[in-house]
């Protein structure tokens, strides 16, 4: 009887011992999570922490943890946000934390995010944004779910690269029925990739993330897609934070043609806020005036970047372009051509004329030509981008390589 009360005595004893050792574990893991709570806003780690509390994010880092980016499938295979330094360092994307937290919104839900993909044209005689017939103004413009709200598939994923998809099926103002599937496969870069994308050598000094986004759109409809029925196009949009010394950095070639870029998407944008000069066309993204250009085709280069001075980030997206594509007029207007389209863009986001503003934020975006496709066909569309920050000596002689300029041009054209 004794040595059946010892062993029930010892089995009391190790749960109990067990439930401690629980309890403990649990604390930590606790404490654990209250450490990444304390990360400063801003920073990647506040970032990625408030991003867990929404999704089941998946990240892709380098080796070494320096180099990371937050990818979600269930928000419409976006990256969110990057970063070069680390949990500690800079968040680079912009994020949109209130909406998370509000009620859907029948237009659209802004997230934010460093690299989003849309479908388009969002205006025009093909958009996918209004229903036909509808008037093109805000209270009939509605982002379809596909690409808004609705979660994506993940085929795979590892430590440097994610594979998603999704099926879409949307109608379009010419009311051609598009059934359509997305692929997209997210890559993070290493240094080595990086300078063979662009053509550099970074200095040891220099911290920098890169990541690939490849997207392919696959025709699954039963019928040609045509200038008669319509057609979609890819559009891969960058949202980041502004600052007082943002400037928007977009090379031009030199094909003849009537203008170099469209620039009153959103009525005319300040002069003071553009400057032409040696083929560069310099944009001010400080989010405190909303206006949104395009270059067109035959003038688009295959980079656009942006420095912002404030905080020393030289950033770039480089992508495919098509100089003779046919791109689609994206306007909330039906009295130009379809086929009149910009092929790279960019955004500056200011208070409208309620006073509201959804960021501040500033985009900069890439588009590909329209997908002519017969039932089975394809169309790819890449677009990296990379950010840079440490010794601007270092970050002067990637801007010269890349985008044609040096950071002190770029200080000094809107002063």
């Amino acid at each position: 009887m004794m040595s059946s009360i010892l062993k029930l005595n010892h089995a009391v004893i190790a749960v109990v011992a067990l439930l401690a050792s629980c309890q403990s574990n649990t604390k930590k893991e606790t404490a654990s999570s209250d450490t990444t709570a304390k990360y400063a806003k801003g920073t990647y780690g506040y970032d990625l922490d408030f991003l867990k509390k929404n999704d089941s994010v998946i990240v892709l880092k380098s080796a070494d943890g320096a180099a990371q980016i937050i990818v979600s499938a269930k928000y419409q295979a976006k990256v969110f946000t990057s970063t070069a330094d680390g949990l500690n360092g800079r968040s680079f994307g912009w994020i949109n934390y209130k909406t998370f937290k509000a009620d859907t919104d029948s237009h659209m839900n802004a997230y934010g995010s460093e690299n989003r993909l849309w479908l388009g044209p969002e205006g025009g005689k093909f958009s996918l944004f209004f229903k036909p017939g509808a008037k093109m103004a805000f209270p009939d413009w509605h982002t379809p779910k596909a690409f808004d709200t609705e979660s994506w598939k993940v085929v795979s994923a590892n430590d440097k690269k994610v594979a998603m998809s999704k099926d879409m099926d949307l109608l379009n103002y010419a009311g051609t029925q598009l059934k359509i599937k997305v692929d997209r496969d997210i890559t993070l870069l290493d240094n080595a990739a990086i300078e063979s994308a662009l053509g550099i050598k970074l200095a040891p000094e220099t911290k920098a993330v890169g990541f690939q986004a490849d997207n392919t759109l696959t025709n699954t409809s039963k019928i040609e897609w045509t200038q008669t029925t319509g057609a979609p196009c890819m559009w891969n949009l960058d949202m980041f934070t502004p600052s007082p010394k943002v400037v928007i950095i977009i090379p031009y070639n030199n094909a003849k043609t009537e203008k170099v870029a469209t620039t009153d998407y959103f009525g005319q944008i300040p002069a003071d806020r553009i400057v032409y000069k040696n083929n560069v066309l310099f944009f001010k993204a400080d989010g405190k005036s909303r206006g949104k250009l395009g270059i067109t085709p035959k003038r688009a280069m295959p980079v656009i970047g942006s420095y912002d001075a404030t905080n020393n980030v030289l950033t770039i997206a480089k992508f495919d372009i098509d100089n003779n594509g046919l791109f689609l007029n994206q306007e909330w207007r039906t009295d130009r051509a379809p086929l009149s389209g910009d092929a790279v863009n960019a955004y500056n986001d200011g208070p409208l004329a309620d006073g509201t503003q959804m960021g501040p934020f500033y985009e900069i975006e890439s588009v590909s030509p329209a997908a002519f496709l017969k039932p089975g066909g394809k169309l790819q569309h890449q677009h990296k981008v990379f950010h840079f920050t440490g010794d601007k000596v270092a970050l002067n002689s990637i801007a010269l390589k890349v985008l044609g300029v040096t950071l002190a041009d770029v200080e000094s054209v809107f002063k």
